[in-house]
């Protein structure tokens, strides 16, 4: 049971009641987690414009739902774990893909590398070596990449606080934690 109120989009108004009928052009839905945020117009905002940023960054839609399924199950985030493993397959990434992803790993070098270090700046609560951040240098990644890609992690730690912590309800297909079970 959610410990929040969930906003009914018929009930918002001003700008929330705009921001949320944008969530629901864009997923034909609105998800539990955007009626949870939705309590703080200016909690939604700041979240739909970061979806919406790094929803056109030049990392692409599919390593950021990789990044987005590790940190998930990292942080036992139900929540997120469904929805990004869904949205990973809608941006091409094979179930076994996304599943790799949830466990930190994956065949493709620059795609692992990713992983690697966005599961390092959680753990280490960003304080990672140099030797990180080079590593994802000779995987390929410039500057404007490794920012986006800690932009990635902090869109995510947010998503999972609200989830885990108010205990959002899922809505989208369960997928089973694998850090739970370790």
């Amino acid at each position: 049971m959610t410990r929040i109120t969930l906003i009914d989009p018929a009930d918002a108004t001003g700008q929330t009641a705009e921001q949320l009928a944008q969530i629901k052009a864009a997923f034909g839905m609105v998800p539990n987690m955007f009626k949870a945020v939705a309590n703080s117009p200016s909690a939604l905002a700041s979240l739909w414009g970061a979806f919406g940023a790094l929803g056109n960054d030049r990392l692409g839609a599919k390593l950021g739902e990789q990044v987005a399924v590790a940190i998930a199950d990292r942080n036992d985030c139900r929540y997120c774990l469904a929805a990004h493993t869904g949205l990973g397959r809608k941006a091409g990434a094979t179930a076994q893909e996304m599943a790799d992803a949830q466990a930190g790993r994956s065949a493709d070098p620059r795609t692992a590398a990713a992983l690697a270090f966005a599961l390092a700046v959680v753990d280490k609560r960003a304080g990672v070596p140099a030797s990180d951040v080079e590593s994802l240098r000779k995987a390929g990644f410039d500057d404007e990449e490794i920012v986006e890609l800690i932009a990635h992690v902090a869109l995510n730690l947010f998503t999972n606080y609200v989830n885990v912590a108010l205990d959002v309800p899922l809505d989208f297909p369960a997928v089973k934690l694998t850090r739970a079970t370790a």
